[in-house]
């Protein structure tokens, strides 16, 4: 009987551990960028939606400014669970899922509703999708806007103005050719490192959106900002696939969908944050620069023949030049 007791109250303790431990999941979130800035934001409000669907027992941590680190250190942190959740624009994918190249490529998107139709419909799931294989689900898409070039001393006003330009990109080999046709010298770097290499000479320019340009405090050092738009490369919010494997086929469904549904939300915040931050910096004295873009574009094709070439990766970039 003495025995019974104390297997029954073993049990009992057991199982309220494993439902405190069931109540109680809190996902760490990386981001680089500042609090108030629209990923972030968007992912404290896929926190609240997770929270409410969860009466409290799912949170997600959103830890940014990059205290977890730059980007290309946050992924391989995401792909072994030491983080959970990650923002990171497509960019610094590329090496590692070379399905997110085909998004980067230069010029691709013929508008900002033009990447939308490709990234909210199937061929948006099939990238997401191959994501997995790498330690990796893919839950949703943010914005990244259209990216410019900005330059410390010489303005660029035509595509012969970049020859020779040492220039900021993304640590990804196909951004590296991208400049390398536009006939710069690519300087690959962490975000985090810019200002200070804008500052000191290091590099003559950066390219990014208006967000970035402003929340980076760039146009403080570089106030010529060159509307080449020659990027809408998509941001892609992923989450650890062990982080994902210990959450309840319906958690999972939750974390899903909170993510779809905080899509909305990034796009309404980014369409305000565009506006304000080009306010700011035009009212800081940036030198706004309109060009020709087609000859930008146009010099492109190099990249587009390096970068596809199998028949899998032509596929993909038709079936996406042909959505409309």
């Amino acid at each position: 009987m003495k025995l019974t007791k104390m297997l029954g109250l073993a049990f009992g303790l057991a199982l309220a551990a494993t439902t405190v431990h069931a109540q109680e999941i809190t996902l760490r979130s990386a981001d680089i960028h500042p609090d108030g800035y629209p990923t972030v934001d968007a992912v404290k409000y896929m926190g609240e939606l997770v929270s409410q669907r969860t009466n409290g027992r799912i949170q997600i941590q959103v830890m940014n400014n990059a205290v977890l680190g730059q980007e290309k250190d946050t992924i391989e942190q995401t792909r072994f669970g030491v983080i959970d959740m990650n923002r990171v624009n497509a960019a610094p994918f590329n090496n590692l899922v070379p399905e997110t190249t085909v998004l980067g490529l230069p010029f691709l998107f013929r508008s900002t509703e033009h990447m939308h139709n490709v990234v909210d419909g199937p061929i948006g799931d099939e990238i997401l999708k191959a994501f997995e294989p790498h330690g990796l689900i893919g839950l949703a898409y943010y914005d990244s806007g259209a990216r410019s070039f900005y330059t410390t001393k010489k303005p660029i006003e035509k595509l012969a103005d970049l020859k020779g330009m040492k220039i900021r990109v993304q640590q990804s080999d196909l951004w590296i050719a991208m400049m390398e046709a536009f006939g710069a010298n690519p300087t690959p770097m962490p975000m985090g490192e810019v200002y200070s290499s804008l500052e000191t000479g290091v590099v003559d320019g950066a390219e990014n959106n208006w967000p970035s340009y402003e929340s980076a405090r760039h146009y403080e050092v570089a106030k010529n900002y060159t509307l080449t738009e020659h990027s809408l490369n998509p941001e892609i919010l992923v989450i650890s696939k062990l982080s994902w494997d210990k959450l309840s086929p319906e958690d999972q469904q939750i974390v899903r969908q909170t993510a779809k549904d905080s899509v909305g939300k990034m796009r309404e915040l980014w369409t305000a944050r565009e506006k304000s931050s080009e306010e700011k910096v035009r009212a800081g004295g940036a030198n706004v620069i309109k060009v020709n873009k087609d000859e930008f574009a146009a010099a492109m094709k190099p990249v587009y023949d390096r970068f596809v070439t199998d028949p899998k990766m032509k596929d993909l970039l038709q079936r996406i030049q042909d959505v409309k």
